[in-house]
């Protein structure tokens, strides 16, 4: 029980951290502002993280959270690629309206630099779970090409996307996220279809 509620309270500072980075700037956000907003303590803050900074590693939880909450909604009647074209949507459309391109900018480079964990490669999220079931359960529908296993095709999807994050960041956020990923992934998906022969 201790530990479930130490997983709450860590996920309330890193959701009211990101909630406090969007609002009023991350350099305007104190740990103060945090604690306070998350209705915790300096000493839980701590206990969790080393400063303000170490923070930044954490959106990919705040994605990993949208993407549990997709999962509750999504129509399970859905092919594999309309499931990640949807999937793809969402996320993006939650960048666009609330997490701002300077922040992802911020953790992009954490990543670049990061001689240890890099968050955005843990194969052990709900991100990369979720994808590995949809792709399996296309490849085995008939749906999804099988001449590249679950691995590659994952590795592929993954990489599109932080590649379209890292451009959007690239241009200044000059562009509408959202609308161009929604006008470039289903071509990118399309490389990825069942063939009529493998439905067989």
């Amino acid at each position: 029980m201790p530990k479930k509620n130490g997983r709450n309270t860590k996920g309330r500072i890193i959701s009211a951290a990101w909630k406090l980075f969007y609002e009023q700037g991350y350099e305007n956000t104190t740990v103060e502002d945090i604690v306070f907003e998350s209705e915790t303590s300096k000493g839980s803050f701590y206990h969790y993280f080393e400063g303000k900074d170490a923070l930044l590693g954490t959106l990919a939880y705040v994605f990993d959270e949208k993407y549990e909450e997709l999962m509750a909604v999504m129509d399970p009647e859905l092919g594999a690629m309309e499931k990640l074209i949807y999937l793809n949507h969402e996320l993006f459309a939650m960048i666009d309206g609330g997490i701002s391109m300077d922040l992802l900018a911020r953790l992009l480079s954490t990543q670049l630099l990061a001689r240890g964990e890099k968050h955005l490669l843990d194969r052990n999220r709900t991100y990369f779970k979720l994808l590995r079931q949809i792709i399996t359960e296309g490849q085995r529908a008939g749906q999804l090409r099988t001449d590249r296993t679950v691995n590659e095709i994952l590795r592929a999807y993954a990489m599109w996307e932080r590649a379209l994050m890292y451009d959007w960041c690239l241009a200044g956020g000059e562009y509408s996220l959202v609308a161009y990923t929604d006008s470039v992934t289903p071509m990118f998906l399309e490389s990825y279809r069942g063939k009529p022969t493998e439905e067989k």
